[in-house]
């Protein structure tokens, strides 16, 4: 790079000397913009009005120069020369020009025509009819905070009245709000944002997890309200380039954290509603005794109107998910992880009719739906369980740029996800929704860097706690806990005793027992890496460009099926491509060569074929770069791809 920069130097030298010996004043003075206007797009730094300044005074002294006869021409072309560069430096440095960017050649546009400009609006309520994005992309806002990966909230949905989530505005209390953990008063872990609204027209102030304050000009957003959740709400719509600024109050958990948190909770949260699941009947908290017992009678002795009726299946369903966790966190990760990866659930924006209760429709029968079929769904079964919890709704964070720290936020990113209440953290974001956003929280199963392992210890503890109840619902086997309403391998009369171990060497039998199955299952695994290994190998002893390609769409199937994909063996080449390109992978050079070797001319398909195997391994290097340790482990050992689906 310095070579060329250096060589460019020298041939405008040589070309600006031409110039001047051929006395072309005009050549000269165009040879001299270029080359000292080419260097000064690379520079950065606040000498960019010092540096137009030497570049005008030396073309206009060009100029002067070689067109000027005597002393007198020149001395006057020097005056003349001078004044121009004050009236152009006062001229560039007022604040009209600055403010009109005028001369802000980085932001020129000569390609695009102008067009009207676009406003995106929004109604925060729960409507399960479909998603419909616009195929324009349109800025909303751009937020000026740290580069911590947070959702942008606009409001919350706190009622749920039979069919769906309504927002609630409660004006904010006098003093201290009982569910604002000490920390946010003490100013721990608060974020500030400086929030530009760009096409969205809304009365909305957004902030980032949980806002606890904004400041603003009142002349110009008038009197703001600030509800008691953090949610503000201007008079009149917000309009494009009004800005404020949000002070959010973000704690970074860990799942250990969480994990101490008890399942008793403030007054506040039963009084204000937070585990109603019909307007006017509240469930008992998580750490009441015997809860589901009293759940039960609950639903018996109340009135099973249309209203609650479609929704008790509801309750058992969310008892077999969570088990009979010890603590709110566990049957939270629990809820959260079926959702996102083991509950068989599809993202879908366009998921067809429903009926009069839309969540029940989609956790039991179609388990088709986007992010408000999600987040209103564990919500509900969240506080059937006993855990307080709403809707939030707003934005996921967006794309970053990290020269300017400010995260741009598109109309596409509109979202909704749920909020529970954790005491000593106060409400906490959880996103149930596979495939629509990332919290940066490692508590969360939706954070790359969700901390699998330490979430699996609690919950595997925390079922083993719990001496198990014959009328109790199943457990949720995901985390390899063993149902206890199944029959113990002694059967089903044995009886588990406790005492001190007999003796007779019965510590080194179940030690080597262990060795063996040990032995058995890294046996096991090795002859599955292998088998699927030779099975790979096998479809590519082949010379044939076509069946080169083949085999590279079949691996391709092959690596997404294990990793828990919908594959279907029918699959085209471009759906796919589809769902890698959905979990982070660039695939189009891929998809060009592995046609290029299948319907290219032949001669030059073999070599297509080679760049398909090429451009496939990096597709699966892009996959492995988004999957956590437990998921590249699990899809090596998975079946799927030796054509065993379950």
């Amino acid at each position: 790079m310095h070579s060329v920069l250096l060589l460019a130097v020298f041939g405008f030298c040589v070309a600006l000397a031409l110039a001047v010996a051929a006395r072309r004043a005009v050549a000269a003075v165009l040879v001299l913009v270029v080359g000292a206007g080419w260097p000064a797009t690379l520079l950065t730094g606040g000498n960019e009005l010092l540096r137009g300044a030497v570049v005008l005074g030396a073309a206009l002294v060009l100029l002067a120069g070689l067109a000027a006869h005597d002393w007198g021409t020149l001395g006057r072309a020097v005056t003349a020369g001078a004044a121009v560069i004050l009236c152009a430096v006062a001229a560039a440095s007022s604040p009209a020009v600055a403010k009109s960017e005028l001369l802000g050649w980085q932001s020129w546009d000569l390609y695009t025509r102008p067009q009207t400009p676009v406003s995106v609006s929004y109604v925060w309520r729960s409507d399960y009819s479909g998603l419909h994005f616009p195929k324009k992309v349109t800025t909303v806002l751009r937020i000026k905070a740290s580069p911590t990966s947070l959702y942008w909230r606009a409001t919350t949905l706190d009622v749920f009245d039979g069919r769906g989530w309504v927002e609630r505005l409660t004006p904010a209390a006098a003093g201290r709000d009982p569910l604002l953990p000490a920390a946010a008063q003490q100013g721990k872990h608060v974020e500030r944002q400086d929030v530009t609204v760009g096409a969205l027209q809304d009365r909305h102030l957004v902030g980032a997890s949980i806002p606890i304050g904004f400041t603003y000009n009142r002349r110009t957003l008038g009197d703001v309200r600030l509800g008691r959740d953090g949610v503000a709400v201007a008079p009149q719509n917000l309009t494009s380039d009004q800005t404020y600024t949000a002070w959010s109050f973000a704690p970074q958990p860990s799942a250990t954290d969480l994990a101490r948190s008890p399942g008793s909770y403030p007054n506040a949260l039963v009084t204000e509603g937070y585990l109603d699941v019909e307007p006017g009947l509240t469930v008992p908290p998580f750490d009441v005794p015997d809860r589901d017992a009293v759940v039960r009678h609950l639903f018996q002795t109340h009135r099973l109107d249309g209203i609650l009726r479609p929704y008790v299946p509801l309750f058992a369903q969310a008892r077999r998910v969570v088990g009979r966790p010890t603590t709110p966190y566990a049957a939270a990760i629990a809820l959260e992880t079926w959702f996102r990866r083991t509950g068989g659930f599809t993202y879908d924006e366009r998921p067809g009719r429903q009926g009069d209760a839309p969540l029940a429709d989609f956790v039991l029968r179609t388990k088709r739906g986007y992010c408000q079929h999600f987040a209103g769904a564990m919500a509900l079964m969240l506080r059937y369980v006993g855990i307080p919890a709403r809707v939030a709704a707003g934005f996921t964070s967006g794309s970053y740029d990290p020269g300017h720290h400010t995260w741009t936020v598109t109309d596409h990113d509109a979202h909704t996800w749920v909020e529970a209440w954790f005491r000593g953290y106060g409400w906490l974001p959880f996103d149930p929704t596979p495939g629509r956003g990332t919290l940066s929280s490692r508590y969360s199963a939706s954070s790359p860097r969700f901390d699998i392992s330490t979430a699996v210890r609690l919950l595997t503890l925390a079922a083993a706690a719990t001496v198990p109840d014959p009328h109790q619902f199943k457990l949720n086997t995901e985390f390899g806990v063993r149902d206890p309403s199944t029959p113990s391998p002694e059967g089903a009369g044995a009886t588990r005793r406790r005492g001190p171990l007999s003796h007779g060497g019965g510590g080194a039998g179940h030690a080597s027992l262990l060795r063996l199955l040990a032995l058995v299952a890294l046996g096991l695994a090795a002859a599955i890496v292998l088998a699927k290994l030779l099975v790979r190998r096998a479809r590519y002893l082949t010379r044939d460009p076509r069946q080169l390609a083949a085999a590279c769409r079949r691996e391709l199937a092959d690596y997404l099926a294990d990793q828990g994909m919908a594959v279907p063996s029918s699959s085209t080449l471009a759906e796919l491509a589809g769902v890698a390109d959905g979990l982070g992978a660039r695939v189009e050079p891929f998809v060009d060569a592995v046609d290029a070797a299948r319907f290219g001319p032949p001669e030059g398909a073999r070599a297509a074929a080679r760049r398909a195997r090429r451009e496939l391994r990096r597709v699966e290097r892009e996959l492995r770069i988004n999957l956590t340790r437990f998921e590249r482990a699990r899809g090596l050992l998975s079946l799927r791809s030796l054509g065993f689906s379950g």
